[in-house]
């Protein structure tokens, strides 16, 4: 084996080691977390997330994350903390501390002023006998037993852990408030993810005169004519209900027409394929991905609420509509 992917293979191992041992550490102390944070949010209060160094970085992720996901949250430098930022907090918000050590000058020399609002402090820390746990009223601890660093020094496993705690707040937070995909959209209008959970199947389905829709008696040559005029590589074949019976593509055609010359000629319901994959009209954009993701198909048919063909998706347009 490679000697630097034997080293990176060690980091990572010594990584997932600790994040096992933060899973076991689980207990009371991080249901109280939770439970503090879900009474401050329902009072319209908000997570106000602080460290320093490493920890700050983290930190501004864990904040971003759990805004994102329908908590609100800040992330508050303990240094511009101590020259103003620290009026962004208020009595009834819940401060959480990061610090691995618990020993962080600059996050502690905040406390007292935190302490003086009346806002409760929680920390994620390694021990709660740290000066970061003796101020805080929660301690979830975070102990690992090596960094991945060899010194020891740099903050690898323990950023890795406090990351994790992080999301898991996050994530069962996200879980006990029901935020659903429609609420994260509302969250991420802009790019791909936000169109794909707010945007529905009718908002980008082919239809009316894009759509070559046929009868089950149709020639397949009169269905590559239809094809070809509504600009579309797939015809949908209904009864005289409009009743989703099959789906004919040009793929289909090309491999037909390699063992019988004169399918031409043929009605499309001898050749069709039938109990094509189908979605419907209101259904989110998401699904529509997650179904080309695992069926590998270009062309996704889309049904109202009473089982009509009314559209199609064709997998060509998604990016353009900058959903892929």
């Amino acid at each position: 084996m490679n000697k630097l992917i034997k080293k990176a293979r060690e980091v990572i191992d010594i990584e997932i080691a600790g994040l096992e041992q933060v899973k076991e550490q689980l207990d009371q102390d991080f249901i109280n977390l939770v439970e503090k944070s879900k009474e401050i949010l329902s009072k319209g209060g908000k997570l106000v997330i602080s460290g320093v160094g490493k920890s700050g970085h983290i930190g501004k992720k864990i904040a971003a994350t759990l805004a994102s996901t329908g908590a609100r949250s800040v992330f508050v430098h303990p240094v511009e903390a101590l020259h103003g930022d620290l009026g962004v907090l208020e009595s009834k918000d819940l401060f959480i501390g990061l610090s691995y050590s618990g020993e962080s000058d600059e996050l502690l020399a905040i406390l007292p002023a935190v302490k003086r609002f009346g806002t409760p402090i929680a920390a994620i820390t390694e021990s709660e006998n740290s000066a970061l746990g003796e101020y805080s009223d929660i301690v979830v601890k975070i102990e690992v037993e090596k960094e991945a660093c060899p010194f020891g020094l740099a903050p690898t496993t323990s950023a890795v852990a406090t990351l994790a705690m992080g999301d898991a707040l996050a994530m069962v937070l996200m879980d006990e408030h029901k935020f659903t995909q429609e609420d994260y959209g509302m969250f991420h209008p802009g790019g791909a993810i936000g169109r794909a959970v707010t945007l529905r199947v009718s908002d980008i389905m082919r239809s009316d005169d894009k759509l070559a829709k046929v009868n089950l008696d149709t020639t397949v040559k009169d269905v590559l004519l239809s094809m070809t005029k509504a600009k579309c590589g797939a015809a949908i074949i209904v009864d005289e209900n409009n009743s989703l019976k099959g789906i004919f593509t040009d793929g289909d055609f090309r491999r037909c027409v390699e063992s019988d010359l004169n399918i031409l000629q043929k009605n499309i319901k001898d050749v069709m394929t039938i109990n094509p994959t189908a979605v419907y009209a209101e259904d989110l954009v998401v699904s529509v991905l997650k179904i080309v993701e695992s069926k590998n198909i270009n062309d996704i048919i889309v049904l109202d609420k009473s089982e009509k063909v009314v559209g199609l998706i064709d997998i060509q347009d998604l990016p353009k509509l900058k959903l892929m």
